[in-house]
């Protein structure tokens, strides 16, 4: 939910809007649909001996990815030579030199959407991915881009690495297990020079051609599916082309990987990225950020992300700590480790970074300080932009200051949280995550459940309230609160575009982050969603809002995730709630509520909030001032309401 006005932009094509009120229009009567992927089809090779390519029979033998590549897709920067790349058949490639600058040089580990998958080991000139035409593969058990087995097998999801040339591509795969078992899935990728930018992994500057490097932007997307947890994966066969090697649209597969499930981890504290925006320049400087925990554990670790970005950045050591007064930590800082060990970590354009585990115990609660230093420049930074949180920063070549215990150092401060993504616990008992008391409800939202409207530094955001509940509970369902939310963002449209430097920090649609923010939390065992006014304000139809609900279920329930929705708060008396967007409210509540299995609960926040003697607008009791955002009373009602049952 945003304080400012809708953006006319980004409200979506007509096209578009059509198609999806006719989807949504059979919502209350249309039986539940099976969950796709969304990111790519195939370019059929012959499969001759020698070839390297595997024949599309029914079930061909499987072998690792790189044993199969049959296309080069990448070249250096300058005019690409015959033989030397060609992604799409004309001699259009992607620049080595971007990839480099991104931090996904060749054979480079990369973490993306929460799974490891490595970027193809190949020399200039050389195949370095599949064309999908049926071909049985060994996926990665590590993201090691081996396919040897290695590992049981199992995983909660199988994540690919793709693009499409020559317009969309889609097709079905297969799943086969090692009991001998089947299952399919839809795999569909948008077009590497025009496809969303919102929903890609990364977009590189530049596209190489015949003549030359050009300024254009050129996108890889990731496509996670689900998979049986309980039954290891023998092989993976793709796509088959329905229109021959250059013809039509085609899907690339460039690495593809079981994604494990995070074994004895859950996120204790979580934000997610609404933006890319230009900072400092930071040089040589450490930021020292302030977040709350929810669950507690006997050791800790952080998560660091680079969404939106289109270089690497480079980390130079980070520690974690109890917070004492202001940017004071009590006690030393822990220093933490990435990589098995290593002191600082890259993290590239559109990945993460997970350090190793901390002897570091959190208690349930707790303020924490995680110190990260940069040396730098860092001239743009993916950002949470709204942490109503105060954090510090150290100025310009002090150097790391990671360790320190005192505040001296730290003579700047902070609104937002940027890189850091969350930080997990270790469980506190050898139970399984999805058993009682034990894992994370994430709370998906706006700017409602990102606490605008609160007071700044006090954690009365409505998940706050919910997680303290849940610290006083005699038999919680679950330990920790993961806060997903953004202020200004949408369910159907991007308020962010989702790449490059802007101002705009609303994120993307919750359909298009609902991979990294939800659907790879470790632990998570529910996800709350609230969410739909902002849409409605920018001129999206209910049926619409509702057909991006569906969607967001569907997918959610497909990973064995429980989802409760809420209904959307009145809005009265703000500038642009007219009686449009009334009504348009109206029937989305009426939709919510009807529920008929779409979710497994319904949390009737509109209730909880509204006027009774004028239900368009909220309680004046609650409301922090504006008609839009509760206060701190509203708030604490809202956390306060939650049936905890439903998690």
């Amino acid at each position: 939910m945003s304080s400012s006005r809708p953006d006319p932009t980004a409200k979506g094509t007509k096209g578009r809007k059509a198609l999806t009120t006719v989807l949504a229009a059979a919502l209350l009567t249309a039986a539940p649909v099976s969950a796709t992927a969304t990111a790519s089809p195939g370019t059929a090779r012959d499969a001759s001996p020698g070839s390297g390519v595997a024949p599309t029979s029914a079930d061909p033998s499987p072998l690792p990815l790189h044993r199969l590549f049959d296309n080069t897709g990448t070249a250096p920067d300058g005019p690409v030579a015959p033989g030397q790349g060609g992604l799409d058949g004309a001699g259009n490639a992607l620049s080595r030199d971007d990839l480099a600058a991104a931090g996904w040089a060749p054979g480079s580990r990369l973490t993306l959407d929460g799974t490891p998958l490595t970027w193809p080991d190949s020399r200039p000139g050389q195949p370095d991915n599949v064309v999908a035409d049926g071909q049985a593969v060994r996926p990665d058990g590590h993201g090691d881009g081996r396919g040897d087995g290695r590992g049981d097998g199992r995983g909660e999801a199988l994540s690919f690495l793709v693009t499409a040339t020559g317009g969309t591509a889609g097709g079905t795969g297969a799943v086969r297990y090692r009991d001998g078992s089947r299952s399919t899935f839809a795999l569909t990728s948008p077009d590497w020079r025009s496809g969303p930018l919102g929903s890609k992994i990364i977009a590189l500057p530049h596209v190489n051609g015949p003549d030359g490097r050009r300024e254009e932007a050129a996108r890889l997307y990731t496509v996670t599916v689900p998979l049986d947890p309980g039954r290891p994966v023998d092989s993976v066969v793709l796509p088959q082309d329905r229109d021959g090697a250059g013809k039509g649209a085609d899907l690339h597969v460039f690495a593809l990987s079981v994604r494990e499930p995070a074994k004895g981890w859950t996120g204790t504290w979580a934000a997610s990225t609404g933006g890319y925006t230009a900072v400092g320049p930071w040089r040589d400087q450490t930021l020292r950020l302030a977040v709350r925990a929810t669950g507690g554990g006997p050791r800790a670790r952080i998560r660091l992300g680079n969404a939106f970005a289109a270089r690497a950045v480079e980390i130079g050591g980070a520690t974690v700590a109890l917070r004492g007064d202001g940017a004071a930590a009590e006690g030393k800082p822990v220093p933490l480790t990435f990589g098995g060990g290593e002191r600082g970590v890259r993290v590239p354009a559109g990945g993460q970074a997970v350090s190793d585990p901390a002897p570091f115990a959190v208690p349930a609660g707790a303020q924490l300080l995680v110190s990260i230093h940069l040396p730098g420049p860092v001239e743009a930074a993916p950002v949470h932009a709204h942490a109503l949180r105060t954090s510090w920063i150290s100025p310009p070549g002090s150097g790391d200051r990671t360790a320190d215990t005192g505040a001296k150092a730290f003579t700047g401060t902070l609104k937002t949280w940027p890189f850091l993504t969350g930080v997990d616990v270790s469980s506190p008992s050898p139970r399984s995550a999805r058993g009682s008391g034990t894992g994370a409800v994430v709370t998906l939202g706006d700017s409602i459940t990102d606490g605008v409207g609160s007071t700044a530094d006090a954690d009365n955001r409505w998940p706050d309230v919910l997680s303290r509940r849940l610290l006083g509970a005699d038999r919680p369902p679950v330990q920790s609160v993961l806060n997903h939310g953004i202020s200004a963002n949408r369910i159907v449209t991007d308020r962010y575009l989702g790449d490059g430097v802007s101002r705009i920090t609303g994120g993307v649609s919750a359909q298009n982050r609902l991979e990294r923010d939800v659907l790879s939390q470790p632990g998570v065992r529910t996800v709350v969603v609230f969410e739909g006014i902002n849409d409605l304000r920018a001129g999206t139809s209910p049926e619409e809002v509702a057909a991006g609900l569906r969607a967001v279920a569907e997918r959610a329930r497909a990973r064995g995730l429980r989802v409760v929705v809420a209904t959307v708060a009145p809005c009265g008396g703000y500038p642009d709630c007219s009686a449009q967007v009334e009504a348009r409210r109206q029937t989305l509540n009426a939709f919510i509520r009807s529920d008929r299995g779409l979710f497994d609960g319904v949390a009737d926040f509109d209730a909880v909030l509204r006027d009774p003697a004028a239900p368009h607008r909220l309680l004046p009791a609650y409301d922090s001032g504006d008609h839009l955002h509760p206060g701190d009373a509203g708030l604490t009602a809202l956390g306060e309401s939650f049936d905890l049952r439903l998690l």
